[in-house]
């Protein structure tokens, strides 16, 4: 069997991508000589879960691990839906008797950075607690930031504060976490981050890339957040999302 190219370009050796798989992916047939995977918990809402996870994060174990990526790694969805949440938090307590620690101040039901901050928490505790992870505490969460979800369109601050609570709770059971998105998706959610932000410095996955050339070209591009580096990015191929390592 011929060697496949690496993601440096030409040289024939084993493949240096990575690969992103998800609900879409269910019962289809997956590449055997990927580097490092990244699994989706949910299915395609930041409440649900993505059925075919326990196969597909079986299938990401059997990565070469031949970059700086973990071998392999989970991605969940994020959103700030506000009142039109299915579930959406009445205060920073929450139904198991938890109280979170909001440095927005007390949620009472409205929308806003302080319910935003609880709702984003609580579901980054459902991922880890309820969506069957393995060693939630050990793994690498990506938290994809798309313009396809719900978002406030205008307080860029509550959309943070969502983001900001799922990273808080990850942090607490001592997971890494990193942020996927797009500069302009990012922009048009987020906006400027304030400056005591728990995103900061969180590695940045890029979307955006026609071919493997411009994604490994994105490793330079600026990253999401402030104090932020681009450790991966991401191009589509044949209906499949691939990924350079870019450490």
């Amino acid at each position: 069997m011929a060697a496949k190219p690496s993601a440096g370009g030409g040289t024939k050796g084993p493949t240096k991508l990575g690969i992103d798989v998800s609900y879409p992916q269910c019962g289809k047939t997956l590449p055997a000589d990927h580097a490092f995977a990244i699994v989706g918990v949910n299915n395609g809402l930041a409440n649900n879960t993505n059925p075919c996870f326990a196969e597909q994060y079986a299938w990401a174990l059997q990565s070469t691990g031949i970059t700086g990526q973990p071998k392999a790694a989970v991605y969940v969805n994020t959103a700030n839906p506000g009142l039109a949440a299915s579930v959406w938090p009445q205060s920073n307590v929450l139904a198991d008797g938890t109280t979170v620690s909001n440095p927005y101040g007390e949620c009472t039901g409205a929308e806003g950075a302080a319910c935003a901050y609880v709702y984003g928490w609580t579901r980054a505790k459902e991922d880890a607690t309820i969506r069957n992870v393995p060693t939630p505490e050990s793994q690498k969460w990506w938290l994809d930031v798309e313009t396809t979800n719900s978002w406030s369109d205008t307080d860029f601050v509550a959309n943070a504060a969502s983001l900001e609570g799922m990273t808080a709770y990850f942090k607490s059971i001592g997971a890494q976490v990193g942020v996927y998105s797009t500069g302009y998706q990012w922009n048009t959610i987020v906006g400027n981050l304030d400056p005591t932000s728990n995103l900061n410095g969180l590695d940045s996955w890029l979307a955006g890339a026609l071919t493997q050339r411009g994604a490994e070209a994105n490793c330079a591009d600026p990253a999401l957040t402030p104090t932020s580096k681009v450790t991966m990015t991401q191009f589509v191929s044949k209906g499949l999302d691939y990924n350079v390592s870019c450490i």
